[in-house]
């Protein structure tokens, strides 16, 4: 597991949303993270938004950066806890085409390793539509951290070795070009 300089780097276009029935742009400190976080990398904002923990309304929104050429991947933070309100997790599965069942083990894996036995609160998840990557992560900036620091800039880094999500997206939506 390495980074292989020989390879140059590719950005990749990602939106953000932030889920909260009460934070605001001035108070999203999880969405700010998840920004700085990927623009520090290189990557670029595509799209940044924040919505109220309704279903229907972020499902309206992932298909909408889904079907948006501009955007690579989505990363949501907030609604992946056990509470009535969190619905994030399954607007999330109400679009995917296939889910990154290891994305979600292995957040908890990083978050055991931060927070002990807290970490089963979490749902974080990942999966594929329309050929985009989308990420649940949980509303805390620290959560937002550790999934980019420990997973996705890894990921989401096409010089990654041995493999990365980078590499395979232009096979991602192939099944929809087979004729």
């Amino acid at each position: 597991m390495a980074i292989d300089e020989s390879r140059d780097f590719i950005p990749v276009r990602i939106a953000v949303l932030t889920v909260s029935d009460t934070r605001e742009a001035k108070d999203d400190r999880s969405g700010d993270t998840l920004v700085e976080r990927l623009t520090g990398a290189g990557h670029h904002l595509a799209a940044r938004g924040i919505l109220r923990d309704d279903r229907a309304a972020i499902v309206a929104q992932l298909r909408a950066w889904i079907a948006d050429p501009g955007v690579d991947v989505i990363l949501t933070t907030g609604g992946t806890g056990l509470t009535g309100r969190d619905v994030t997790v399954e607007a999330h599965r109400d679009v995917y085409e296939k889910e990154i069942d290891a994305f979600g083990t292995v957040f908890t894996i990083v978050s055991m390793q931060k927070i002990g036995t807290s970490a089963v609160q979490s749902r974080a998840c990942g999966g594929v539509a329309g050929g985009t990557y989308l990420f649940a992560l949980p509303g805390s900036p620290g959560a937002c951290r550790d999934a980019w620091d420990e997973i996705l800039r890894l990921q989401l880094d096409y010089r990654h070795r041995p493999c990365n999500f980078v590499e395979i997206m232009p096979r991602l939506d192939e099944h929809r070009r087979r004729k």
